[in-house]
């Protein structure tokens, strides 16, 4: 069983960060006012004070209330959300992935797209990053 670390997070966590990301920083009640079908605003609370732990957040006051913002940088979380995704449903083959993100037929790719991907994947052939 893979070994889970701190920034494995539930998909209600998920949403919070999202919210926090596009933000950059929210109260409880922002939060939650963003969230497809929010939980209660305690849960909210507590769902915020899980990420505190699991140091994706941190909190300052802002009078009796608390503004939480992340503490991952973005794309430090999707490159693990991306790791996870692969070893989750992929068997940490990035083949697979992609394969099956170029078959899921609901949006087929337009020319400019498909040429992005043709340039990232001649740089990968060639041993560079972004």
């Amino acid at each position: 069983m893979p070994r889970r670390t701190h920034l494995d997070l539930s998909r209600r966590e998920r949403q919070i960060m999202e919210v926090l990301f596009r933000r950059g920083g929210a109260t409880v009640a922002e939060v939650r006012d963003e969230m497809p079908d929010p939980p209660s605003y305690s849960a909210v609370r507590t769902m915020l004070g899980l990420l505190e732990t699991k140091r994706q957040v941190r909190h300052a006051s802002d009078g009796r209330r608390y503004v939480y913002r992340p503490v991952v940088a973005r794309d430090t979380a999707r490159g693990f959300a991306v790791r996870n995704l692969l070893r989750t449903f992929f068997d940490d083959s990035v083949e697979q992935a992609v394969a099956s993100l170029l078959d899921a037929g609901e949006r087929r790719l337009t020319g400019e797209e498909l040429d992005r991907i043709e340039r990232l994947v001649e740089r990968a052939r060639k041993g560079e990053r972004r």
